[in-house]
């Protein structure tokens, strides 16, 4: 958790104020990298973690420029001045999505595909592809980590930073989402699909978005081979045939794991399946594809 309820409820009910919103009716709504609350008139208010400013920022203007660019995404309420500053905190506004599922991966394809041909942003910097932000805190903070295990997943971020400097060249680094799994793309009853959680959006190699969905079925075994070679067809690549992919496999487990074990330090009834990734990634439970992958409730 971030903050506790009450302060956060407190901090997003200051921050639509000064938005000039309606908040007199404010529910919380989820919480997970981030908390949302639901206000009225269909609006999400996003607050992020300590520290977060400038991630929140670069969202917003990532949305504003992908809706002005004829990319679908998620939209930010129009006309407010954001991100709002409360307590240290970046708390920002979107328009709240209608019924929806993940998309398929046939779907995040070709989003993908729209978003890697589009020219960079030329007024405000995107920024560079970011693999290991965040990681060393999440890893400090677990609670759940024996001094050994902690030991070891530093030993493993620095063995993986390493790897990252000599990075094999492959596709023409293009914009990318950053986050590109499934959840990540908003598939309505209609067809439309839109892209979510732009927080990541940077400059970097397009395989770092290709990958999530190669593990799916190569880590995993979530997707079918018939899946992923539909997936391959419609982008018109193949990461797994790549020098690199390996590498970008690894690091996304290994942002996976952390993740995991950050949401069970707050929440014991996941430790189970941050313990499992653990022990897979340390090489404990067999080759891949790795049974018993399951998304954190």
């Amino acid at each position: 958790m971030i903050a506790g309820e009450t302060d956060l409820l407190g901090i997003v009910r200051v921050a639509g104020t000064a938005a000039g919103l309606d908040v007199a009716d404010v529910q919380p709504f989820r919480q997970s990298e981030n908390a949302l609350f639901r206000l009225p008139g269909h609006i999400i208010a996003r607050v992020s973690r300590p520290g977060q400013y400038v991630a929140a920022q670069r969202e917003v203007n990532v949305a504003r420029w992908l809706e002005a660019s004829g990319i679908a995404a998620v939209q930010v309420v129009p006309d407010v001045d954001q991100p709002v500053v409360i307590d240290g905190l970046a708390v920002t506004f979107w328009r709240e999505l209608p019924p929806h599922q993940h998309g398929t991966p046939v779907q995040v394809a070709a989003v993908l595909k729209q978003l890697h041909h589009l020219p960079p942003p030329v007024d405000f910097d995107l920024g560079q592809v970011a693999p290991f932000v965040r990681l060393e805190e999440r890893i400090a903070a677990a609670s759940i980590l024996s001094d050994q295990d902690r030991s070891w997943f530093r030993g493993h971020l620095t063995e993986l930073q390493q790897r990252w400097a000599e990075l094999p060249a492959g596709l023409p680094w293009c914009v990318i989402h950053g986050d590109a799994w499934v959840g990540n793309v908003f598939a309505a009853d209609d067809g439309t699909v839109r892209l979510l959680d732009l927080e990541r959006t940077s400059f970097g190699p397009p395989e770092w978005d290709l990958v999530h969905t190669a593990i799916k079925w190569r880590s995993f075994g979530w997707i079918t081979e018939e899946q992923y070679a539909e997936f391959c067809e419609v982008y018109g690549h193949d990461v797994t045939t790549w020098a690199g992919f390996e590498l970008l496999r690894d690091i996304r487990e290994f942002r996976m794991t952390t993740m995991a074990v950050q949401a069970a330090s707050a929440n014991p009834a996941r430790e189970e399946q941050a313990l499992h990734r653990l022990a897979c990634i340390r090489g404990e439970r067999g080759p891949r594809p790795w049974t018993g992958w399951k998304a954190l409730e």
